[in-house]
């Protein structure tokens, strides 16, 4: 893994672990957004949402525009995917962990049936 995506993963990881940030990535799942609109269901300051679009998109899960007035936000998947494609290693290493681990244990159960024992 090249420094440069450690990095964005860093950046993706830190704007998903707080939960506004998600919920806003969810809004913006369905349509893009004006700051206003995405502002609307929260119960913190328009400052804060700004904050928190701010961090998003340093993280690149995010792209704003300028429309006259209004500033739309769009999502932009493709960190997501990334960070997803990272914990999936994971996954499948988790996954065969376990595989193991069911395996020893019918045989351990097998053997108890059996009145061998511990294999």
């Amino acid at each position: 893994m090249s420094a440069a995506t450690a990095d964005q993963l860093s950046l993706t990881f830190s704007a998903l672990a707080d939960p506004t940030r998600r919920a806003i990535l969810e809004l913006l799942s369905v349509r893009e957004m004006a700051v206003t609109e995405l502002a609307a269901p929260f119960n913190i300051s328009l400052p804060a949402i700004s904050r928190h679009l701010k961090v998003l998109a340093r993280a690149g899960l995010i792209e704003r525009t300028r429309e006259a007035q209004v500033r739309p936000c769009t999502l932009n998947a493709a960190p997501l995917k990334d960070a997803t494609q990272w914990m999936e290693h994971y996954r499948r290493h988790w996954e065969e962990s376990f595989d193991r681990l069911d395996d020893y244990l019918r045989d351990l159960q097998a053997g108890q049936k059996s009145g061998k024992g511990a294999p």
